[in-house]
């Protein structure tokens, strides 16, 4: 495993229902990310289809299976750069549509997730819930979590993958303008900070049916320090060097013997059983 790993973002704007010419694009990327050094590229949410569709009945032409033929192309892209790839799109399955996240590797496909936090937006309004629980993938270049968008507002979601031995939380988003800004430049920060984990965020840019897109991907360190971090609206490759080691040393030692923390042995997980139970339904 890699002490540092050098990691690419690719913030795109893609075409909505367009998955061919978006794939194209990604392919592009992904050399050119390679051709940098990048062993880890991660792109936006829905990065192969788009987002805002108006119906269930107009998403699933765009859904492909998992594994499937976008799968299998950038899986055979990744054996022959010999690099991990994590991307967005709509997954079908038997009668169900998922906004999902894949994990590529030069072996194939590593892992996929679901998303278990659906806003009322975009092809969200129409998507069925994730059926499985947050999981870590271990891979040569780290051990790497996925989540997707609004999982990370629910910060149960980065720290029971952080408790799995999370050392790589890859973020894929579409957050809009507006809200989107303040979730990247502090939720994005905390979650890194308090699970002293690092995080790797890919946000969209652009304008899909009136909804503008906020960009500002970003790479913060397990200390919580920005390593990287793109314009608000531009399509772009930004790089970063993760210590992929720091995410395992959970306890500090700032002053020995007079300061020194520890932000998962000093956890007290008998006082948060109403975590775990049902929350008030708004009318």
């Amino acid at each position: 495993m890699p002490a540092r790993l050098k990691t690419a973002v690719v913030q795109t704007a893609p075409a909505l229902a367009q998955c061919r010419e978006n794939r194209e694009k990604m392919t592009a990327a992904v050399r050119e990310a390679a051709e940098n050094g990048a062993r880890l590229v991660v792109f936006p949410e829905c990065s192969l289809t788009g987002y805002v569709f108006s119906s269930r009945r107009e998403a699933l032409p765009s859904a492909e299976t998992v594994p499937g033929p976008s799968t299998d192309s950038l899986a055979a892209l990744c054996g022959e750069l010999q690099i991990y790839i994590v991307f967005g799109l709509l997954e079908k399955r038997q009668e169900k549509l998922f906004n999902a996240a894949v994990l590529l590797g030069p072996g194939g496909l590593i892992g996929k997730y679901a998303k278990n936090h659906l806003p009322f937006l975009g092809v969200d309004r129409f998507t069925d819930k994730g059926e499985q629980p947050f999981q870590v993938y271990p891979t040569p270049i780290g051990n790497i979590g996925l989540h997707i968008c609004y999982d990370v507002i629910f910060p149960e979601s980065s720290r029971v993958m952080a408790l799995q031995g999370a050392e790589i939380l890859v973020l894929i988003s579409n957050f809009p303008e507006g809200r989107g800004e303040k979730v990247i430049t502090h939720v994005i920060t905390a979650r890194a900070l308090e699970n002293r984990v690092n995080m790797v965020a890919a946000n969209r840019v652009g304008t899909e049916r009136g909804c503008r897109f906020a960009g500002l991907s970003k790479m913060v360190d397990a200390a919580g320090n920005t390593l990287a971090q793109a314009s608000p609206e531009d399509e772009q490759i930004i790089y970063g060097e993760i210590d992929v080691e720091s995410a395992r040393r959970k306890r500090l030692v700032i002053v020995p013997g007079q300061y020194e923390v520890d932000h998962f042995g000093h956890r007290r997980p008998e006082l948060y059983g109403v975590i775990t139970q049902p929350g008030r339904q708004e009318a």
